[in-house]
């Protein structure tokens, strides 16, 4: 089976099938328009995206009356990070942009893939973190940038 066109979101949706099969994914591959992927029930199928669109947590690849199969992105290891105040978030920012790591934020928390040096950095800096597995609702996304 090929898919080339997500049907919907669960998240966003009423949607109920009353047999759901997964497919789990690594946050990166949100980003990647083909794949070959395995669904929880040993099903496997191509992804062929026709149109230009991220995947996402919840996203519907296949559904009728009985079945349904959805994407679920396996937690990311991040860094969630909580300056305590705008000139601590400024401070940091600054050292992120300067290493290009993506970031995504949430409330008053910038969250970033682990890398330890930033942890160590982090640490020197006393900036306030933690550790944690976290399941990520869209894709860490570089931005391609050259110092020229």
């Amino acid at each position: 089976m090929i898919i080339e066109e997500i049907q919907g979101n669960i998240n966003s949706s009423d949607l109920k099938a009353p047999h759901i099969e997964r497919v789990f994914m690594k946050s990166d591959d949100l980003l990647k328009r083909v794949l070959r992927v395995k669904t929880d029930h040993g099903n496997e199928m191509g992804i062929r995206l026709k149109k230009k669109k991220e995947l996402k947590d919840g996203d519907i690849l296949y559904q009728d009356e009985k079945n349904m199969i959805i994407i679920t992105t396996i937690k990311d290891d991040v860094l969630t990070i909580t300056p305590d105040s705008l000139q601590q978030m400024g401070e940091i920012a600054h050292q992120i942009g300067n290493r290009h790591t993506p970031a995504q934020f949430e409330e008053n928390s910038m969250i970033v893939q682990y890398d330890y040096l930033l942890e160590n950095l982090l640490g020197e800096l006393g900036v306030s973190f933690k550790r944690e597995k976290r399941q990520m609702k869209e894709a860490f996304r570089h931005i391609g940038h050259s110092h020229e």
